[in-house]
């Protein structure tokens, strides 16, 4: 991989209200780093203590007065190029980024998707997008699936993704998505919270599984149109595909998923043109509309709205014009 410069050295000094605290702590907290960044930069002797001498002990307490300087190491770019895909951009300022990503667009490269991924688009519109962690690559801070659309938060410095993640890790954003779902419920507000795992039997697939990772999911039936539902959803926790599991578990599979939906076929009980638009779906029709949060350097309330795309804004208006 080829490499740039090395970023000028960080100068650390603990101070008094920082006596007897844990040294990671402090370098992360004086940095702007991620401890597990300070910690990796300690096994690796990038930080010297006030003798010159390499400082590799993440719990000693430091004193007052201590100084530390961490030299980071050069930059590891990505073996990737940077592609011109339209973005739809919702807000930029130097500190961060918030996407409306297209449905059928991958977040990340993997195996069988090594371009047009989000990132590709990233490297491309911000050329000189810092390091996060050490590596040159945009900071993603959470995902969306391939075929879910909406709104996406992206850190444009390390200082922006550690205290973005830190929310996330608190849940103190405001995430809500629309879902358009087969089948109705006899209430209109539920908390779903049951934890989730692989499935024991698919194992590319996730399910409600004693002893799973703690999943949240508060439900609201917005709308009601014959046999389907139209749902707002606010997260709580960011598992996988944890919406969509845990709509199905409610007996209301949202209209188009492939993996969770089931097998299903609208017939001629289902008027037009509802019914064209619910086979010609390919995709989940679940959308990340709203993403408020306080910006993590200005503080600034900061309240996004993505507009639905295309087909689910004719799904929903064709439902409201056959059922009202």
């Amino acid at each position: 991989m080829s490499k740039s410069d090395s970023p000028d050295p960080m100068i650390i000094c603990a101070s008094s209200d920082q006596d007897g605290k844990r040294a990671d702590a402090v370098l992360a907290s004086g940095s702007g780093l991620s401890r597990n960044h300070i910690q990796q930069l300690l096994k690796d002797n990038h930080i010297l203590d006030s003798n010159g001498e390499p400082f590799t002990q993440p719990s000693r307490r430091v004193h007052e007065g201590d100084v530390f300087t961490i030299k980071l190491p050069p930059i590891q770019s990505l073996e990737m190029c940077g592609e011109d895909i339209p973005l739809d951009v919702l807000f930029e300022d130097e500190h961060l980024l918030v996407i409306n990503k297209p449905a059928g667009m991958v977040v990340h490269p993997s195996h069988g998707h090594d371009k047009g991924t989000l990132v590709h688009a990233l490297l491309h519109h911000c050329p000189n997008l810092p390091g996060i962690n050490g590596k040159e690559r945009p900071g993603i801070v959470h995902r969306l699936d391939k075929d879910t659309s909406g709104s996406l938060l992206v850190a444009k410095t390390e200082i922006s993704h550690r205290r973005l993640t830190e929310m996330f890790a608190t849940h103190d954003l405001d995430r809500q998505y629309v879902a358009w779902c087969r089948g109705t419920v006899n209430w209109r507000v539920k908390r779903i919270d049951l934890p989730l795992g692989r499935h024991p039997q698919q194992r590319q697939k996730m399910a409600v599984v004693p002893g799973g990772r703690e999943a949240i999911t508060d439900a609201c039936v917005e709308h009601t149109y014959g046999p389907f539902s139209q749902m707002r959803l606010k997260l709580h926790t960011g598992r996988t595909h944890q919406i969509r599991v845990h709509l199905t578990h409610e007996k209301l599979p949202i209209l188009g998923d492939p993996v969770y939906g089931r097998s299903y076929n609208p017939g001629s009980n289902i008027p037009e043109p509802s019914r064209s638009l619910i086979r010609s779906l390919t995709r989940q029709a679940l959308h990340a509309e709203i993403l408020a949060f306080t910006h993590p350097v200005t503080g600034e309330a900061l309240h996004f709205s993505a507009p639905l795309p295309d087909d689910l804004r004719k799904l929903s208006l064709a439902l409201k014009q056959n059922y009202g």
